[in-house]
């Protein structure tokens, strides 16, 4: 994601829960990279952007994230939640209207048919030609036989993965 991000000119900030996981963000092109564990992730977008804030958050974690998202966010950004892992989110309605902020929920599996296509044609015209040149590729940590299932999801659980845990059907 981070790659894919810089080859579009953003300034990729991310976030991972430790040392070897922001190491490993910076190697894919994050510019800057936080273990939110020990760090304040707010503060730091403020200090990376000269205050301005993040014009994009790609929320990937939901509940309590999402009010520090929106610290972090600059007037007028949007943020793109993506998962709720962490359940409910608790918002400052106030701050959203202040900032002229967008916070939109999304995920694949429930838009129509028409819009999965449409999405997976601009997917095709705009990331495939980077994939082609190599200019971003996607990162697989393991590959499990689907025999294997419940491993890969304890692997999966334990967070120690870096990139994604894929099934093999044969």
């Amino acid at each position: 994601m981070h790659k894919l991000g810089a080859a579009f000119g953003a300034q990729v900030i991310a976030t991972a829960g430790s040392a070897e996981k922001t190491a490993f963000s910076r190697g894919l092109g994050a510019a800057i990279a936080v273990d939110y564990r020990d760090q304040d992730f707010v503060e730091i977008v403020r200090d990376a952007t000269d205050g301005h804030g993040a014009d994009v958050v790609l929320d990937i974690v939901g509940g309590d994230y999402i009010a520090r998202d929106l610290e972090a966010l600059a007037a007028g950004g949007r943020i793109m939640s993506i998962a709720s892992r962490r359940g409910e989110a608790t918002i400052d309605i106030g701050l959203l209207m202040r900032k002229r902020a967008r916070l939109w929920g999304t995920t694949l599996r429930a838009r129509p048919l028409a819009e999965r296509v449409a999405i997976i044609a601009s997917v095709r015209e705009h990331v495939w030609p980077l994939l082609e040149a190599g200019r971003v590729h996607p990162v697989i940590d393991s590959v499990f036989p689907l025999a294997d299932a419940a491993q890969a999801h304890l692997r999966m659980e334990s967070s120690v993965h870096l990139g994604k845990i894929l099934l093999q059907a044969r």
